[in-house]
């Protein structure tokens, strides 16, 4: 029996695995790198090896550190996770070759099935139904739209939708770097892609006797840049016929390659027509829907299955429903750029913390605690939230209640979104699609944007000044007894100004003979005054009145940044200093780094003429690439260079105004 596991990963998944090998009496071992040094799931290991580094390549994606890491140690089996390493058949069979335990699949399997291209072909012949593949070369107008994609990992990564033949080329190239960026193989190939298919998956296990125990199924179709959003089990609406389609399916594919361990057989769903996507030989990230709808701990079954027992016996038909969601740091607005920072606050109450489902309820997975710093090295994802309900429609309203109640500040999340998307009346409607986040206009698409009425958002900023006021007035030492906002003589009303997602927001305030109350300056909004202040942990809780309506609003100040939760959502406020640092302001026409991260390539040189769109430079940053195009027309100068770090908010070059080649050339005529 396994003594003691170590996991070739980091963050969620680790603590995930952790929490399974504590409950069966198994040591625990993690490896970290530099930037991971202070993350929760070093603490939890019984023992920690440190990989010298922070990025992938000097870190996680070292097999040899790994196995050296796990020799000294004592750990006598590896878990791979998700991601990294967890589909190499290199690492796997040096596990193995090093006389540890490979909890996964043998070597061979994962070799046959990490190149699509080959699994591809296997399947077709293991009678699964499957798309054909289009080379790129030879392709035509008829074949369009085209998915490019790389034939090792996943998760998004080297993919690229391409719908004119003239951008095929460069879209090929840009995922054959970030596949060779994130798996080490820039190996990529085109299919036909569905614009309005459905991504829906099954969980297979396998053991070291010839079983294969199908675990139903899940829909994956909420997709942003090819990466999951939303998940849930059952994937509602499909008819009986596909189901049993899919099934049989993953079925015959697992038998195909002998499986052992946890697995899962992905598909494009379109109406009856049903086509093989690939397999990920490793447990998915979405799999705690499977395991609430199942009564089953996939991570155990992954130890007793590689400790050479049987796969157990388990229901053939799911209980109720789980929806899973993805809480990322990123800022959807701006086409989902990655953020990173300091985590100041993750509160999400839900009922549960990795463990598993023993009733109805909510369930948290997360990598991050408050006061974590969230990196550019890896994965934006900060956690995993689930719910588990009697109904699909209690399932979603109950996630989108407990997302409204969660408290993430610091960093733009798509929190905001999620409750949107959960509501959303196609995705409730069973009407969802991988091409959904691309055509459905959602309002709230950044953490920041409250939906509700302008009244509440002004009766929240009103919160957040008096709670700025009200922070001063603690922090005073001279004049400490005087009321906020006291004056001799009455004069105009004092002003605290926000930006809110880019908008300026004024607040207007002042004293009487009543207390503080709301001078508005964009409006009429009338009738609104300071009913309270009490501070509470981190922050104030101010109940504002408004026409004998009474508001509480809970009000976090950080720095310049503050926080306002109350029952219509989160406000994510930037003070406005009265002064502007001279310092701080940069040339007209600059544009700067939206994210920490690495310059990979420069395709503009300095003193060319760019045109409004043109790329000029690429930046690396949580293992995805992000173009930075032309503002305008003008000259181009490069401040920075190929390799270079940069942090956010620096200066990558300047377009500044002059004459583009076609003016020169229209200028001589």
């Amino acid at each position: 029996m396994i003594q003691r596991i170590l996991v070739a990963n980091r963050g969620e998944i680790a603590r995930r695995v952790f929490t399974t090998c504590r409950r069966l009496g198994i040591g625990t071992v993690a490896v970290f790198s530099d930037a991971d040094a202070d993350l929760p799931f070093v603490r939890e290991a019984d023992l920690a090896v440190r990989l010298p580094g922070v990025t992938p390549a000097e870190t996680y994606l070292r097999g040899d550190l790994v196995v050296e890491a796990a020799r000294r140690a004592g750990a006598d089996a590896v878990h791979p996770g998700y991601g990294f390493l967890s589909e190499n058949a290199g690492f796997a069979r040096a596990v193995t070759e090093a006389g540890l335990t490979w909890i996964g699949p043998t070597w061979e399997s994962i070799e046959t099935m990490g190149s699509k291209v080959a699994a591809k072909k296997l399947m077709a012949e293991a009678g699964v139904p499957v798309f054909g593949e289009v080379d790129p070369a030879a392709a035509t107008e008829d074949d369009l739209p085209l998915l490019v994609k790389a034939s090792a990992g996943g998760g998004g990564r080297g993919m690229r939708i391409v719908r004119s033949l003239d951008q095929l080329a460069e879209q090929v190239a840009l995922a054959s770097a970030e596949a060779e960026s994130a798996f080490g193989d820039p190996t990529v190939f085109c299919e036909p892609y569905l614009e309005h298919g459905r991504h829906v998956e099954v969980q297979v296990i396998g053991d070291q006797h010839g079983q294969v125990l199908v675990l139903g199924d899940r829909d994956c179709s909420i997709q942003r840049r090819h990466q999951k959003v939303i998940e849930e089990a059952p994937a509602p609406g499909l008819p009986h016929h596909v189901r049993e389609t899919l099934h049989e399916g993953a079925r015959l594919a697992a038998e195909a390659i002998s499986y052992v361990g946890a697995g899962t057989v992905e598909f494009m769903v379109s109406g009856d027509k049903v086509s093989f996507l690939e397999m990920n030989t490793r447990l998915q990230v979405e799999h705690p829907v499977t395991e609430a709808v199942f009564g089953i701990d996939l991570v155990e079954q992954q130890i007793r299955v590689a400790e050479g027992n049987p796969v157990p016996q388990a229901p053939t038909d799911p209980r109720g429903h789980a929806v899973e969601v993805r809480l990322y740091a990123e800022d959807p607005a701006a086409d989902y750029q990655p953020q990173s920072g300091r985590l100041d606050r993750l509160e999400v109450p839900a009922d549960l913390e990795f463990e598993q489902f023993a009733t109805w309820g909510t369930r948290l997975d997360s990598g991050f605690v408050s006061g974590n710093d969230v990196g550019t090295h890896y994965d934006a994802m900060l956690a995993k939230v689930i719910a588990w309900a009697p109904t699909r429609a209690l399932a979603l309203r109950q996630l989108a209640g407990l997302l409204r109640r969660s408290r993430v500040h610091g960093l733009r999340t798509n929190c905001d979104q999620l409750v949107e998307l959960l509501e959303h009346p196609v995705y409730v409607d069973e009407r969802m699609s991988t091409a959904f986040l691309t055509e459905e206009d959602l309002v709230s698409t950044s953490t920041g944007l409250v939906p509700g009425d302008p009244e509440d958002r002004s009766r929240a900023c009103f919160a957040a000044a008096m709670a700025v006021v009200e922070e001063a007035r603690l922090a005073r030492t001279v004049q400490a007894g005087i009321p906020a906002g006291w004056r001799n003589v009455h004069s105009g009303p004092q002003v605290e100004t926000f930006e809110l997602a880019g908008e300026e927001l004024r607040v207007g305030w002042r004293r009487t003979h009543e207390g503080l109350e709301l001078v508005d300056l964009h409006g009429d909004l009338e009738g609104v005054r300071l009913d309270g202040v009490t501070p509470i942990e981190g922050g104030y809780r101010v109940v504002v009145d408004h026409d004998d309506l009474r508001a509480p609003y809970d009000v976090f100040v950080t720095g310049h940044r503050v926080d306002v939760e109350s029952a219509a959502g989160h406000l994510a406020l930037t003070r406005v200093p009265r002064f502007v640092d001279p310092a701080e302001q940069v040339h007209a026409g600059s544009l700067l780094a939206p994210m920490p991260g690495t310059v990979i390539a420069v395709q503009a040189e300095s003193g060319a003429a760019v045109e409004p769109g043109q790329p000029l430079l690429v930046l690396e940053a949580m293992k995805m690439q992000h173009t930075i195009n032309a503002p305008t027309a003008g000259l181009l100068e490069v401040a920075v260079q190929v390799g270079q770090q940069v942090s956010a908010g620096d200066v990558l070059a300047v377009v500044s105004a002059g004459s583009t080649s076609e003016e020169d050339e229209g200028d001589q005529g």
